[in-house]
């Protein structure tokens, strides 16, 4: 049966993971991969979810399964982080969330609920966007199509060609937006621009899918959800993707949710229900423990506050290193290339060089980030700033 099949080539990511690991330099720098990391290079457990994991652990008294739609506190405890208690959508029942293997199951179940009708609709995604989005969204059999969206030379969206675009979608077709810190670009929508993208939407008859993963690493946590909670205040029916990766630093415990959203209460069950059954089919029970974590520090107020704190030290920490290396750049590159790395926001960059330039910058200075000039600013220190600087300048 499996004679004939040759080895695939390592995915890009991974690879260079391994590439950088098998690196025997004194100082190399690993912007590829996506995870936070500290001045010492390090990715830590955040306090509240180390406080929250020993209760959790206390107090556990089973470790049979969740249902399919997992911890249900998690659910309605994510819906309210990121849509807001108050929100309409969230008071009058119109939305339900399902807990999902990280923000990738939460995606994923959502491109195999968009079969479940029988319309197969294209999904409509952003020109670039993160690389597992294609994998996870046609892996279900759906058609990928690309919108304009982000103007290398400038760093910023492309919004008029994203809008003219979007404007000659057919009815039902699907429109993936990232709900805060685009993922490679760090090119996000402004408040006015996704009020634009949503009339546009209801206008065309289009379901936004809205992944936020990076929710309070941007601008904040409330100001990081305002896209995602005006899309679901404005259209009749939506999906967002969760994921607790970066925000909570639970990247190995695979925590995540899908939000489904229709016109009525009755619609929204009806939905939830062949989630639950995708859900069934796919993994059958999510597990339990992330979940279980996010679901103590959201109904804790004193972890809470813990847990925001922290979030808002990672964010602070990345828009000073965002302008320290700006600062640094405008010594080494151009004023512009320094100006798109301080406007940009989240975990992530995309820098104006080619991939050629980003070989020279493994193999000579032993910096390593994807051949499409993604780049990690969590990845640098303080300390390495103008080493990073004078070596993208020798290349750009």
């Amino acid at each position: 049966m499996f004679e004939n099949l040759q080895a695939l080539p390592e995915d890009p990511i991974l690879g260079l993971m391994a590439t950088f690991r098998a690196d025997t330099a004194a100082l190399k720098i690993d912007l590829g991969v996506g995870v936070y990391k500290d001045e010492n290079g390090k990715t830590p457990v955040l306090r509240a979810v180390r406080a929250a994991e020993q209760a959790v652990l206390a107090d556990q008294q089973t470790k049979t399964y969740l249902g399919p739609a997992g911890n249900e506190q998690f659910n309605a405890l994510i819906a309210a982080m990121v849509l807001g208690s108050k929100h309409p959508v969230v008071t009058s029942g119109r939305v339900r969330a399902l807990q999902a293997p990280g923000g990738c199951g939460a995606l994923r179940m959502g491109a195999e609920l968009l079969t479940v009708g029988g319309t197969r609709p294209t999904v409509h995604v952003s020109d670039p966007t993160w690389s597992n989005h294609v994998p996870l969204l046609s892996g279900a059999g759906l058609k990928l199509e690309r919108y304009p969206y982000f103007e290398a030379r400038t760093g910023t969206v492309r919004f008029d060609a994203m809008l003219e675009h979007l404007n000659t979608l057919p009815a039902g077709d699907v429109v993936l937006l990232h709900g805060c810190c685009h993922n490679p670009t760090g090119a996000d929508l402004s408040l006015d621009q996704w009020r634009k993208v949503a009339d546009v939407l209801v206008q065309r008859r289009l379901v936004p899918y809205v992944d936020i993963a990076y929710q309070g690493l941007g601008e904040g946590l409330e100001a990081d959800a305002e896209g995602a909670r005006l899309i679901a205040a404005t259209v009749p029916e939506a999906l967002i993707a969760v994921s607790c990766s970066k925000n909570f630093g639970l990247y190995r415990e695979r925590v995540g949710a899908l939000m489904v959203l229709a016109e009525s209460n009755l619609q929204t069950d009806a939905t939830a229900s062949h989630a639950r059954k995708i859900a069934r089919g796919i993994w059958s029970m999510p597990p339990d423990h992330g979940a279980a974590i996010v679901a103590r520090i959201l109904s804790d107020s004193k972890l809470t506050e813990d847990w925001r704190n922290e979030v808002d030290a990672m964010r602070n920490r990345m828009l000073s290193l965002r302008r320290a290396l700006s600062a640094a750049l405008a010594k080494t590159c151009s004023a512009e290339m320094a100006s798109v790395i301080e406007k940009q926001r989240g975990m992530f960059s995309t820098i104006p060089v080619t991939p050629e330039a980003v070989d020279i910058l493994r193999e000579q200075h032993h910096i390593y980030m994807t051949r499409d000039g993604r780049m990690n600013i969590a990845g640098v220190s303080m300390e390495h700033i103008d080493y990073l600087a004078k070596a993208i300048g020798s290349v750009a």
